[in-house]
């Protein structure tokens, strides 16, 4: 797949694709509906299979304060629709001046002459242009005034509901990773930088490898079993601390995963952290040597999980 930059038009062997269109932040089942319809299309009609997504989040532009609430970084984004098939991908950069636009000049500046697409696809719910203007109607209406093809695609139902993004950072707060990952299709996964820490972990025989976790939506602080993606392929099982570490002062929010029956240098490598099951919640010990039974603990209930729940490839 070509990860195309956003800012420039899409070459000419990318040019009259099938253009899937939206923020996919997750990309859920639902995205994955609407992602798979602009696939099946390209290939009926030979002509190449694009997503267009916006970076940053247009949420983030509008409400600059809000708490962090990202699923995906737009790098994972790219992964993703990378491994569904897409020929190209691009992210539109969201800013003050696209927001301006209103959903005649989108259609015209961005989705015809930047992007050159000849069909999009998209949610029931997108919307587009300036104070979000246009709706999916006013995007068929002008999509057929130039020739172009413009299908909706209706919410998808999963796991007792309408598959949504909002429904999984719920699920995620309330600790509960598995009912996330179903929606997901896929583990919910922080991916960051491996940082140097105050490496009290390796004082106590279990090293960590810290992560900052950055724009993602906090997940109920607490101990998780997870699994390690590295840098170099390999997976890893492990249980992590996510949260503010109460037992150490002063508190720092981090993702801290100790991987078992692992030894190496990750530091400054990216690695992604897959949550796959929530043990507890954090908790102050009355000294290290309680602290120390827990993590135990912890790490024998997390190996059990994992094994029990083999990695995808």
């Amino acid at each position: 797949m070509e990860r195309l930059p956003g800012d420039r038009p899409v070459p000419d062997r990318l040019r009259g694709g099938v253009v899937a269109l939206g923020n996919f932040d997750g990309f859920h089942v639902g995205h994955q509906a609407v992602v798979g319809r602009a696939l099946a299309l390209a290939r009926e009609t030979g002509v190449p299979a694009l997503v267009a997504t916006f970076d940053p989040h247009p949420a983030r532009l509008f409400k600059p304060d809000a708490p962090p609430f990202l699923l995906t970084r737009i790098d994972q984004r790219m992964d993703l629709f990378e491994a569904f098939g897409m020929d190209g991908a691009l992210a539109l950069p969201f800013d003050h001046a696209l927001a301006a636009l209103g959903p005649e000049r989108f259609m015209a500046e961005w989705l015809v002459e930047r992007i050159g697409a000849s069909a999009l696809v998209t949610g029931e719910d997108f919307t587009f242009g300036k104070d979000r203007g246009g709706n999916t109607a006013l995007l068929r209406s002008l999509a057929h005034q130039r020739g172009m093809l413009a299908e909706t695609i209706a919410p998808v139902e999963a796991d007792g509901g309408v598959a949504s993004s909002t429904r999984i950072r719920d699920s995620l707060r309330a600790g509960d990773p598995q009912a996330a990952a179903r929606l997901l299709t896929r583990p919910f996964a922080i991916r960051g930088a491996v940082q140097h820490g105050d490496k009290l972990g390796r004082t106590i025989g279990y090293p960590t490898a810290n992560v900052a976790i950055g724009d993602y939506l906090r997940p109920a602080y607490g101990v998780y079993a997870v699994r390690g993606r590295l840098a170099d392929g390999r997976v890893v099982d492990g249980a992590a601390n996510l949260g503010v570490r109460p037992q150490f002062d002063p508190p720092k929010e981090l993702l801290e995963p100790y991987f078992f029956d692992f030894s190496g240098d990750l530091y400054g490598q990216t690695i992604e952290i897959e949550l796959i099951e929530y043990l507890r919640p954090e908790a102050k010990f009355d000294g290290l040597d309680a602290l120390v039974a827990q993590i135990d603990a912890d790490c024998a209930k997390a190996r059990d999980i994992l094994a029990g729940n083999p990695a995808a490839l």
